[in-house]
């Protein structure tokens, strides 16, 4: 991924704070020796730090090239929309792309332990389902104790990161003000966060 001086992020708060409202992405095994990698779209858990933490089925085809090599990417991007040419200057305007890219590069620990992989399913759960109104994920005869066994747990420990904030900070602060009110009239949906990210870097640099 190319990043330019102007869309590195500010902090890394920035990208820490995406990756806290943006929980599903690209899980990117290469493995060893093979043509192409596996990719996987995935929800997972961040917790702010070092970790990363999802499940997956068994029959997944990620699970040899993990094998092979316990490496593996986490590609998450959100916030994209087009930005036509003649925003930019009339019509020989260049066209370009907004959006925010956070990879991450990972070490791979593949959890078959039932405890293991229940204790993620309840930290999957108390996030991405915090009213509860489930019944407690614990190994033994149970309904999700018996499920169990069609699932692996993944844990990634974070070892580089690298993102984008690609929202026209190259540009004048007035340009970009004038780019804001054009999505704001478009109102596309992806165009609200795109705005959102544009407005809020507005005069950081």
């Amino acid at each position: 991924m190319l990043i330019r001086r102007h869309d590195e992020p500010l902090s890394d708060a920035e990208w820490r704070a995406f990756l806290a409202d943006h929980d599903f992405g690209e899980l990117i095994a290469p493995g060893a020796g093979r043509d192409l990698p596996i990719v996987v779209p995935t929800h997972f858990i961040y917790d702010g730090d070092k970790t990363v933490l999802l499940h997956l089925a068994r029959p997944n085809p990620v699970w040899g090239a993990l094998d092979e090599r316990p490496r593996a990417l986490l590609s998450v991007f959100g916030a994209y929309t087009f930005i036509p040419g003649h925003w930019n200057q009339d019509e020989y305007g260049v066209p370009t792309s907004y959006y925010a890219a956070v990879q991450l590069a990972c070490d791979v620990e593949i959890v078959d332990e039932p405890a293991g992989i229940a204790a993620i399913l309840e930290r999957q759960l108390a996030h991405f389902q915090p009213e509860g109104k489930h019944a407690p994920v614990e190994p033994g005869d149970n309904p999700y104790g018996k499920l169990l066994g069609s699932i692996r747990g993944i844990r990634l420990s974070v070892t580089d990161v690298r993102a984008k904030f690609k929202f026209g900070a190259n540009r004048t602060v007035e340009h970009r003000e004038a780019v804001a009110a054009k999505l704001a009239e478009r109102d596309r949906p992806l165009d609200v966060e795109a705005r959102t990210n544009l407005v809020r870097r507005l005069g950081r640099r």
